[in-house]
């Protein structure tokens, strides 16, 4: 115990001392968004700059912002830090509720100031490990009906239905468990269907895609350190979105360098898998643009040699130039330390048409960066197959104006079967249902 208020003692100490000279970023996150973002020199930091909001709670009544032309309403509260949404056939909505095992060892002094920034924030608040089922209520208006879906989970975060089978991507393993349509709880113990990657966890999260033809599911795994500063033993089969077949539960490497890909969607122009990848920390408040990017089958995507493409991260040792050679530059930036969670693309929906043939992004939201970026819910058109133009606002208004206080953060995106947007907001603990106000 004695060790523990030592050690949250000097995290404020520093967090007091760095809270007054913090490295300002100097471009707008419009400068960094599209096909070819600007990117500045690498700057060096002993610690990196961090700024982030301290946690309140929504106010009766209070809502997040939307975009003209949009109304939103919440449709539950009082989760357990609700990361992921899945629409069911019945169209009943699941929630994976979830946060980090806590297991990563704090191997520097910036991740132990990281780690009490987060739980200020109520990014680090604990999580349910359980998945709860949403109805919607008989009056059509109002919140959902809630049911506990399934329990004693370890930190899932993807989750997938094939056939009679649903898939939930916990940190360590794919678990299976039956599902019978209409039912409000599963009592049935999940199977172990495939292992992940499971060591340290500093990346946690595994995001879950099925393939259009139900044969294959591809996850997300994230790397185990900002650059491989904890040995690059324990990034085996991380910083990849890994192809799990099926039929036998066997898997593959898909496509690798991607530092964390915390969300995979499939583009219906073009069948092309997609996805939102974190990029790294520690040169700057304008580096690294976390980016949306077409997944090429045996694709290197840079981590951790290079990043946005073939520009070398110095600091990464041994340099390994044969494989930035090969390294692909990402379609779309989406701006630095946005901190993309949720992706959805969308053909057609039933909010305005300019919200159709594109991709909603939820930015959870920048730590390490002043102004702060992020947090809120954007929406990128795509033409031929591509993304276009500039992220435009949809969901805005998740913290004060003067930055001072979090009310919420967007992370899961879904859409229901009367095309209207979900939105799942680990801070506020809500889920959040976006529509066009013309209804």
């Amino acid at each position: 115990m004695t060790r523990i208020i030592i050690r949250g003692a000097l995290a404020l100490a520093l967090l007091a001392i760095l809270g007054g000279c913090s490295e300002k970023a100097s471009l707008n996150p419009a400068q960094q968004a599209g096909s070819d973002p600007t990117l500045p020199a690498p700057q060096r930091f002993l610690t990196p700059p961090m700024q982030v909001p301290e946690k309140a709670e929504w106010k009766q009544g209070q809502t997040p912002t939307v975009a003209a032309g949009l109304r939103i309403e919440r449709i539950a509260s009082g989760l357990k830090h609700p990361r992921q949404l899945y629409v069911l056939p019945n169209d009943d909505v699941l929630v994976v509720e979830s946060n980090g095992p806590g297991i990563a060892p704090l191997t520097t002094p910036k991740q132990l100031i990281a780690g009490l920034v987060m739980s200020r924030s109520g990014k680090g608040a604990m999580g349910g490990n359980r998945v709860t089922l949403l109805r919607k209520a008989t009056a059509g208006s109002g919140e959902w009906e809630q049911h506990v879906f399934i329990e004693n989970l370890n930190s899932p975060f993807g989750i997938q239905l094939i056939g009679d089978s649903l898939y939930v991507a916990d940190t360590d393993r794919i678990v299976r468990f039956p599902y019978v349509s209409g039912q409000t709880r599963i009592t049935a113990r999940g199977i172990e269907f495939a292992d992940l990657p499971d060591t340290i966890n500093h990346h946690w999260t595994k995001a879950l895609l099925a393939s259009p033809d139900g044969s294959k599911l591809y996850v997300g795994v994230g790397s185990n350190s900002n650059i491989t500063e904890n040995g690059l033993a324990v990034e085996y089969r991380r910083a990849t979105v890994l192809e799990v077949d099926v039929a036998t539960g066997g898997s593959r490497i898909y496509a690798s360098g991607l530092r964390n890909p915390t969300g995979l969607q499939w583009e219906p122009t073009t069948g092309k898998l997609w996805a939102i990848v974190n990029e790294r920390d520690e040169i700057g408040p304008d580096l690294v643009p976390d980016y949306l990017t077409s997944v090429q089958e045996g694709g290197f995507y840079g981590w951790p040699y290079s990043y946005y493409g073939q520009h070398v991260d110095k600091r990464v040792m041994p340099q390994r130039p044969d494989l930035v050679k090969t390294a692909i530059k990402p379609d779309y930036a989406i701006g630095s330390h946005v901190a993309p969670l949720g992706l959805l693309i969308s053909s057609e929906n039933a909010l305005p048409v300019k919200y159709h043939n594109g991709a909603f992004i939820s930015e959870h939201g920048s730590w390490n960066r002043s102004p702060l970026s992020g947090y809120r819910v954007v929406f990128v058109t795509f033409q031929q197959g591509m993304p276009v133009g500039k992220p435009e606002p949809v969901i805005t208004g998740f913290h004060s104006k003067d930055e001072k206080y979090l009310y919420g953060a967007p992370v899961g995106l879904v859409q229901d079967k009367e095309g209207a947007l979900i939105v799942a907001d680990d801070v506020g603990n809500s889920v959040w249902r976006v529509t066009s106000s013309a209804q």
